[in-house]
């Protein structure tokens, strides 16, 4: 595992890692809460690979024997980044992961399911189907991640989710990782978790310090020269939030026919073609990035120097997640942020929940 962990990159545990891997090694119940781009998802990862393997003090059996840890997230990127880091770092040890998303077809995960893999990462909707049709089975589990609990209740998930606890084993062992707690996450954790160890690392759904906030005052007409100029005078790689797939793909047709390139990524893509746009934002192919909030939370791209949020967002807890996908790992990142007359309502909100008013640009 220390193998794996130096080929992907990791050096020094950040402090969810530190606190929670041996908690989970030991088999506790583990409610973690952490600002976004903490690194939750290879704290989760990294012990419960180490338990499929034979490690820990409740080991749980041997690869190849059948899924025996699951782990739900709200959306389908996320999903397939978890899957991605169970991969990376599960490869050497045999530790085989499959993906149960919407948006692809059911005969691969159909096949995929017969393989018996080890951990299976889906997003609640479709594994409610699989469960419904009979193509899947949980009564194995040992093991239930519920990554991004906050945001898969906010999508209105709870139903799937607390079907799908329902039906895997009580004795398991159930790790709930979210940025912030709210009521309905903690009424599930009433239900579904037992004994819990809890860990907070740093207020929760507050930014990362190293996050530059710079606040730009521009009606409607305004935002798009401004967008361009900003995008004109840095090279970095840029992400932008809009609050609608309309206002996403006309922002990024202005974006593309000022000379950058640039994709889309929204409900309305296909899932090839949301994740031809991850990947090419990921590989460099694309320096800029236009979304909606479905790519708030649980994208884990490595150096975006800019989240620009052409328009402010609903809640100051999407706020957060969105300017927290700059500064990640401890690097340093700008988030600017334009409001027109009608949003200052939405202003006023954030900067009450971050205690001071944005630097005006």
């Amino acid at each position: 595992m220390l193998d794996a962990i130096a080929a992907a990159g990791y050096s020094t545990p950040t402090p969810i890692q530190a606190s929670a891997i041996s908690l989970v090694l030991e088999g506790h119940d583990l409610i973690g809460c952490a600002q976004t781009g903490t690194g939750k998802t290879a704290a989760f990862a990294i012990p419960t690979i180490e338990r499929l393997t034979g490690a820990g003090a409740r080991p749980l059996g041997r690869p190849g024997s059948g899924p025996r840890a699951l782990v739900l997230a709200p959306t389908r990127e996320l999903a397939l980044q978890i899957a991605e880091t169970f991969d990376t770092l599960g490869r050497a040890r045999d530790v085989r992961t499959i993906v149960l998303i919407g948006g692809e077809s059911m005969g691969p995960q159909l096949a995929g399911l017969r393989d018996r893999p080890d951990v299976i990462v889906a997003t609640p909707g479709r594994l409610a189907d699989h469960l419904e049709r009979g193509t899947a089975s949980l009564g194995a589990i040992r093991v239930v991640v519920l990554d991004e609990a906050d945001r898969m209740l906010d999508m209105g998930f709870a139903p799937q989710v607390e079907r799908i606890l329902r039906v895997t084993p009580v004795d398991r062992q159930t790790l709930c990782f979210s940025a912030t707690m709210p009521p309905e996450v903690e009424r599930l954790v009433q239900r579904h978790l037992v004994r819990p160890r809890r860990i907070d690392v740093g207020p929760v759904a507050r930014p990362v310090a190293k996050v530059t906030q710079v606040l730009y005052r521009a009606d409607a007409q305004r935002k798009t020269p401004l967008l361009l100029k900003l995008l004109g005078a840095e090279r970095g790689r840029t992400l932008i939030f809009t609050r609608t797939k309309h206002r996403a793909d006309r922002v990024a047709r202005a974006v593309m026919a000022a000379g950058h390139c640039a994709a889309r990524l929204h409900a309305d893509r296909s899932m090839s073609q949301r994740r031809e746009a991850l990947d090419g934002f990921r590989s460099g192919r694309y320096r800029v990035l236009v979304a909606t909030d479905i790519a708030a939370r649980g994208i884990d791209v490595p150096d975006i120097a800019h989240v620009v949020n052409f328009d402010l967002p609903g809640t100051p807890e999407d706020y957060i997640h969105r300017i927290g996908r700059t500064a990640r790992a401890e690097a340093s990142g700008v988030a600017s942020s334009f409001a027109a007359p009608e949003e200052q309502d939405r202003l006023h909100a954030i900067e009450r929940h971050l205690g001071h008013a944005l630097v005006t640009g």
